[in-house]
C-alpha cells in the first residue's frame, strides 16, 4: 500500500510526462526522492526535441544518480517514474545503484492504450555467443 507522501511523488512524475508531451515528446516523466521524501532531480523525456533515442527520463536519472550520489545515498533513493521503465532505463537504473522504483503504469498497461497497429520497434536479431576464448581475454579477471 502506498503511503500519501509516496502517491504525492508519482503524481509528479505523471505531470511530468504530462509537461514532456506539451512540449511535444513521447509522455514520460520520472523524479528521484531521498529517503525522507525530497525531490532530488526531476526529469522529462526529451528524446524528440533533443534528437536523442535515449533521452528517457529514467536514464537521465540513473546517470545523473550514479555520477552524483555516493552508492550510499543512491540506495537510500526511490524513483518515481509515470511508465514501467524500458529495458534500456532498468538496465542503468540496476547499474546506478538506486534503491528502489515505484511506477504508475506498467508496460502491459501503456501498450493496451496504444490503437491497433501503433508502430511499434522491429525486433533486431541477435547472433552469438562466438570466439569465446578470444572474448574472454579482456574480461577475464576484471571482476
Amino acid at each position: 500500500m502506498m503511503t500519501r507522501d509516496e502517491e504525492r511523488l508519482l503524481r509528479r512524475a505523471v505531470e511530468l510526462a504530462g509537461e514532456a508531451r506539451r512540449a511535444g515528446n513521447p509522455p514520460f516523466g520520472s523524479l528521484l526522492a531521498g529517503p525522507d521524501g525530497e525531490v532530488l532531480a526531476e526529469e522529462r523525456n526529451t528524446s524528440l526535441s533533443d534528437g536523442d533515442i535515449t533521452a528517457h527520463p529514467e536514464l537521465k536519472l540513473a546517470r545523473w544518480a550514479a555520477r552524483e550520489l555516493d552508492p550510499g545515498t543512491a540506495a537510500a533513493t526511490t524513483m518515481y517514474t509515470s511508465c514501467q521503465p524500458c529495458g534500456m532505463c532498468t538496465g542503468a537504473i540496476e547499474r546506478s545503484g538506486l534503491g528502489r522504483v515505484v511506477f504508475a503504469l506498467s508496460t502491459e498497461q501503456l501498450n493496451s492504450l496504444k490503437p491497433p497497429g501503433a508502430p511499434g520497434f522491429p525486433r533486431v536479431p541477435q547472433e552469438g555467443p562466438g570466439l569465446f576464448d578470444e572474448a574472454r581475454a579482456p574480461v577475464d579477471g576484471y571482476y
